[in-house]
C-alpha cells in the first residue's frame, strides 16, 4: 500500500511539473485586473467535462485522507469518512457546491454544475447547515462542525478550509465569465445574494486567503484534478493572483 501512496505521488509531482515545464500561466506577466482575469480565463477554459455523478471517483483521490486511503476528508467538519459512503443525511457524505448552484441556478448544466474544482466532499448533515449560504465570518456554532459558524444568510467554515474555500470561489469567478453559453460568476462583497449568479462577501473571503495559504492537501488536490480535467486552479498555484484582480474592486 505505501508502494502504491508514493508512486501516485509520484506521479502528481510529475504532473506539476509537466504544467510548470510547458508554461501553463504563459502570457499573464505584468497584468493585474479584468486583463488578468480574461488571460487566466483562456488558460483555464476547454476543459474535459466529467459527470456529477463521476466526482465522488475523482475525490478518492483529489481529497484523500493522508492517514487512511480508503477515506475521504469532509471540507467543513474536516471528518474522515469513507470513501464510497454516499447518502442523504445524517454522517453520509455528499457532493457540496461551494460556489452554490442557486447562485445562478446552473443545477444539471454542465460544465458549471459538475466542475469538480467546486466540489468538495461533505457531510450530510452539515452540507444541509451550510445550504446555500454566502460565506462571511460569524453566528452561532455549529452543533456537529463545531469549528463552523453560521447566521442566516452567511456560513463560516473552520480555520483550515477558509482559504480552500476562497480560492474555490475565485476559481468560479475566473473559470466562468459568460462565453459559450455560460453563466457569469462574480464575486460580490455582499450577502444574501441567491438567487444571482453572485457569491459573498468578497472582503471576507480576501482575508481567509490570506490567513490559510495553500497546503500540501490543497496542492494534492489540484494535481489530481488536473490530471482529470487538463485545468488548474490558479488561484491555489498564485494566491497572490487574488490580490491582482480584486484587491481593487
Amino acid at each position: 500500500m505505501k508502494k502504491i501512496i508514493f508512486l501516485l505521488s509520484f506521479v502528481m509531482l510529475l504532473v506539476t511539473l509537466q504544467a510548470q515545464q510547458t508554461g501553463y500561466y504563459n502570457g499573464v506577466e505584468g497584468k493585474d485586473g479584468e486583463e488578468l482575469k480574461a488571460q487566466l480565463n483562456d488558460i483555464i477554459s476547454g476543459h474535459t467535462v466529467y459527470s456529477y455523478f463521476y466526482s465522488k471517483e475523482i475525490f478518492k483521490l483529489s481529497d484523500q485522507d493522508p492517514d487512511n486511503p480508503n477515506n475521504v476528508i469532509t471540507v467543513y467538519g474536516g471528518f474522515s469518512r469513507p470513501n464510497n459512503d454516499y447518502g442523504t443525511g445524517g454522517d453520509f457524505l455528499n457532493r457540496e457546491h461551494i460556489w452554490a448552484k442557486s447562485h445562478g441556478t446552473f443545477e444539471d448544466i454542465l460544465p458549471m454544475d459538475s466542475d469538480v474544482h467546486n466540489l468538495k466532499p461533505a457531510d450530510a448533515s452539515v452540507n444541509v447547515s451550510r445550504s446555500n449560504k454566502d460565506f462571511d465570518n460569524g453566528g452561532t456554532q455549529h452543533s456537529e462542525a463545531t469549528d463552523c459558524y453560521f447566521t442566516e444568510y452567511t456560513w463560516e467554515p473552520r480555520d483550515g478550509a477558509k482559504g480552500d474555500v476562497a480560492r474555490i470561489i475565485f476559481y468560479m469567478a475566473t473559470r466562468y465569465e459568460g462565453e459559450n453559453g455560460e453563466l457569469d460568476l462574480e464575486v460580490v462583497d455582499e450577502i444574501n445574494t441567491f438567487p444571482t449568479p453572485t457569491h459573498g462577501r468578497l472582503s471576507t473571503l480576501l482575508e481567509w486567503n490570506m490567513q490559510d495559504p495553500p497546503d500540501d492537501f490543497e496542492g494534492n488536490r489540484n494535481n489530481v484534478i488536473y490530471s482529470y480535467k487538463q485545468n488548474r486552479n490558479p488561484i491555489i498555484d498564485n494566491p497572490e493572483f487574488e490580490n491582482l484582480i480584486w484587491r481593487n474592486v
